[in-house]
């Protein structure tokens, strides 16, 4: 049976399931940038060098899996978006936008997405037409686990590592883009001495496995195609050439999340955030710390008790992306199951409740909202199109009748009120160049694959922050700015008049909805952006997740604190009356900036009222 609005109907497999949705040529526009495979080259291990394939999560899952769902390997991994990487409906609407923008791009993009299929030749066509079968397991076991560390430590890294790099012709430069090298023989890696007596599979021990530079691998991303110029511009290189450097901060910025972490006090060591991000560790340090929080359990089945077993959850922020790839694939397929899947969004939920802690303060007629970022990186990191925070402020008056609110969002059509509070989030977009070049409208954009300015970054730095050693990660603030030190932010919000209480809400989404309409009406290529679009409304509209609350009682007249509206006010208001550039604490209860009559009928009307 079909599903509603268009959706395709629920089959086997990728090619089943989405028909020939990627198999359709790409669509040439006057505006796409005629680059080539060359312009989107990265250093590493290259395509058709292994020389034993990938195996499937299916073949580890013979012992990782089916003994215990609470913590065995594949089945924490299967609802992640590690292994819904390619299956995601929304990355496979981005990678048909941005085949539109750039030719070829997609090579970029399948190289983490699908690091499988890459390595065994099947990222051309970029438009992902030729990946298959275990290609779609994403981000898989035997990837993550023949990963070699690039930089190599006598007496430390695996011996056979040393020849491995050796023979690279293009060794990477830095951590980032999927510039990984593999091992081409099956020696599965991992941070456990497995000891003589184990022959189930060749194994190395590899302390890199439980470094966050493994997962800078990926979760730094640049693109090679335009490179930094002396002023802190981005040009686009010359076509058919790749990158002169391979440098990450060389090249534009798409996301920056190790880089921060790398430049954060949680990179010199542990940070005591009392366990909250789960696991046995009260105090955190690596990526792998917080999003494979250890514990004690079996990593097999027929495997010993280990005291720090890595919980493979990857844990983040999405809680629509694994219901909707159900839709798209069967469950034989995915190892998702009803009761996995509710797992990991709650998982992602309690991620999302654990990054950040909200302080509120209420001074006269003025609420002042903390939100302290309790991550090792920006707060919200990662991929910057289309995720959003931002704070929600409801104002009630002594009958407990709303009066005010601020950041108001409507669930029934995803529109979000931001004229009235703080919205935290990258923009992203083109300057004058590109936009000649493309037809692009300068200015903000969610063309990635062309984007080589950002216009807004104020999202939340983590513990250590500093501007200049942000700037120097291509991470510092825009738009906005941070003092040294500071991983918290304050927003200030006038308090009506009348108002007794506020209840202050921090909310995050993943995919807004002017990203996933752009996804859908931007796409003049095949259909993957309204099915995209479709299974966005199936599921909630990418709700918003409440990442924190707070009630205060507030009592905006109080203005010298003695805990009533009275004649002290009174004298403060007279005192301040006709000054303009006024503030809230001046007697300025409407926050139009001056001191007048309004202010003062509005004080007259709660005079003697006792605060709460």
């Amino acid at each position: 049976m079909c599903l509603p609005t268009g959706l395709i109907c629920r089959c086997a497999g990728w090619v089943a399931a989405v028909g020939a949705v990627l198999g359709i040529a790409v669509a040439v526009r006057g505006s796409q940038v005629p680059t080539t495979l060359n312009d989107f080259f990265g250093p590493g291990t290259q395509p058709n060098q292994l020389q034993e394939p990938i195996e499937t999560v299916q073949v580890c899952a013979g012992c990782h899996g089916f003994y215990d769902p609470q913590i065995e390997p594949v089945n924490l991994w299967a609802p992640s978006m590690m292994a819904l990487a390619l299956r995601d409906p929304v990355f496979q609407a981005a990678l048909t936008i941005a085949e539109q923008d750039a030719a070829f791009v997609g090579d970029l993009c399948i190289r983490c997405h699908s690091p499988g299929g890459w390595l065994e030749g099947r990222s051309v066509p970029t438009d992902g037409s030729a990946l298959t079968g275990k290609d779609f397991e994403g981000v898989a076991c035997n990837v993550c686990h023949r990963l070699v560390d690039p930089v190599y430590e006598p007496g430390v890294s695996p011996m056979r590592d040393q020849q491995i790099l050796n023979n690279l012709n293009d060794p990477p430069v830095n951590f980032h883009s999927a510039h990984y090298v593999i091992d081409p023989m099956d020696f599965r890696r991992g941070p456990f001495d497995l000891g003589p007596g184990f022959t189930i599979h060749r194994w190395l021990q590899s302390p890199f496995h439980q470094e966050a530079a493994l997962c800078g691998t990926c979760h730094d991303v640049s693109n090679p195609a335009f490179t930094r110029q002396p002023d802190g511009t981005y040009a686009l290189n010359d076509l058919d050439t790749p990158h002169p450097t391979h440098d990450k901060y060389d090249q534009f910025p798409v996301e920056r999340t190790y880089s921060e972490w790398l430049m954060s006090d949680f990179a010199l060591g542990p940070v005591d955030v009392g366990g909250r991000f789960g696991g046995n560790l009260p105090a955190v340090s690596t990526c792998q710390d917080c999003h494979m929080p250890p514990t004690t359990g079996l990593g097999c089945f027929f495997g010993q008790v280990r005291q720090h077993m890595p919980r493979h959850e990857f844990n983040g922020g999405n809680t629509w992306a694994p219901r909707a790839v159900r839709v798209l694939y069967n469950d034989s397929e995915t190892v998702l199951n009803d009761q996995n899947v509710a797992d990991a969004i709650d998982r992602a939920i309690y991620m999302l409740q654990n990054a950040s802690d909200l302080e509120l303060t209420a001074t006269g007629p003025e609420l002042n909202v903390r939100i302290i970022n309790q991550t090792g990186h920006k707060l919200p990191t990662g991929y910057p199109e289309g995720r959003r925070m931002w704070i929600n402020v409801k104002f009630f008056d002594p009958n407990d009748a709303l009066i005010a609110e601020h950041g108001a969002y409507d669930p029934n059509t995803a529109v979000l009120d931001e004229s009235t509070t703080k919205v935290y989030e990258a923009k992203l977009g083109v300057d004058a160049a590109v936009s000649a070049l493309t037809g692009i409208p300068e200015g903000p954009s969610f063309h990635f694959a062309v984007n080589n300015v950002y216009y807004k970054d104020n999202r939340i730095p983590p513990r250590g922050f500093t501007n200049a050693n942000f700037e120097a990660v291509q991470a510092a603030p825009v738009g906005y700015s941070y003092a040294d030190g500071q991983y918290w932010d304050d927003t200030q919000f006038v308090i009506p008049i009348q108002a007794v209480r506020a209840e202050v809400r921090v909310y995050y989404q993943t995919t807004s909805k002017e990203y996933i309409e752009f996804l859908r009406d931007e796409n003049t290529t095949n259909n993957t952006g309204q099915i995209a679009y479709d299974l966005w409304e199936m599921f909630g509209k990418s709700a918003p997740v409440e990442m924190d609350f707070g009630t205060i009682n507030v009592c905006p007249a109080d203005l010298d604190g003695d805990g009533v509206a009275g004649l002290t006010d009174l004298a403060l208001v007279l005192g301040n009356f006709g000054i303009t550039g006024a503030a809230p604490t001046d007697g300025d209860f409407d926050g139009d900036g001056d001191v007048d009559l309004i202010d003062l009928s509005s004080l007259l009307g709660v005079f003697g009222t006792v605060c709460p």
